[in-house]
């Protein structure tokens, strides 16, 4: 059977989202790792080095934040 796709990237699966939940964490990196793009992208910052040249680069510290909220929210939804 083919991977169902959603604009040209294949879909988790549906047993990788149902382990996360479960608390799997091979399948909660998997979901992360997932997800890392579009973290990347909303965590891009202009960042000024101390000659106050701009830098473009990811905002780790944010990244980290949205990590942990994604993980909270996997965890924490009800299982049906």
């Amino acid at each position: 059977m083919k991977q169902p796709t959603f604009c040209g990237r294949e879909l988790l699966l549906l047993s990788v989202i149902e382990a996360a939940r479960a608390g799997d964490p091979l399948a909660v990196e998997r979901v992360l790792r997932y997800y890392e793009g579009y973290m990347d992208k909303l965590c891009t910052r202009t960042l000024y080095d101390l000659d106050g040249s701009p830098r473009v680069r990811v905002d780790e510290y944010m990244k980290r934040r949205l990590q942990s909220r994604l993980i909270r929210a996997i965890l924490n939804s009800p299982i049906e």
